[in-house]
C-alpha cells in the first residue's frame, strides 16, 4: 500500500512539474501570455507536493522519468523505442526498491 500511495504522490508531483515547464515552452513558441498563470500555479503545486514526500525522496526520479516519457508519447507524439520503455521500467524498479526500504524509517 505504501508503494501505491507514494507512487501516486510522485506521479502528481511529476505532472505538476512537467505541466509547469511545458506551458512556458508553449508561450515561448508563440502561445498566449496567459499560459504563464497556470504554469506558475502548477510549479507552486509542484513545490508544495515536494514537501509531502518522505525524507528519501530520491525515489521520485524514477516516476519522473516514466511520466516524462509518457508525456512525450501522448502530448508530443514522440515515437518511443523499446529501450525507452525498458529504461522507464528500470527507473520504476529502482524507485520501488528505495520505497521498500522505507519500512524501517517510516
Amino acid at each position: 500500500m505504501l508503494i501505491l500511495k507514494t507512487t501516486g504522490l510522485f506521479l502528481a508531483t511529476a505532472l505538476a512539474e512537467i505541466i509547469g515547464c511545458f506551458l512556458p515552452y508553449l508561450w515561448l513558441k508563440g502561445g498566449p501570455m496567459w499560459l504563464l498563470i497556470p504554469a506558475a500555479a502548477s510549479l507552486a503545486l509542484f513545490v508544495w507536493l515536494l514537501t509531502l514526500h518522505p525524507a528519501a525522496s530520491a525515489a521520485y526520479g524514477g516516476v519522473y522519468v516514466a511520466t516524462a516519457l509518457v508525456w512525450l508519447k501522448v502530448v508530443d507524439g514522440v515515437k518511443l523505442s523499446a529501450l525507452d520503455w525498458a529504461g522507464a521500467g528500470i527507473a520504476l524498479l529502482g524507485m520501488s526498491i528505495i520505497v521498500l526500504g522505507w519500512h524501517d524509517e517510516v
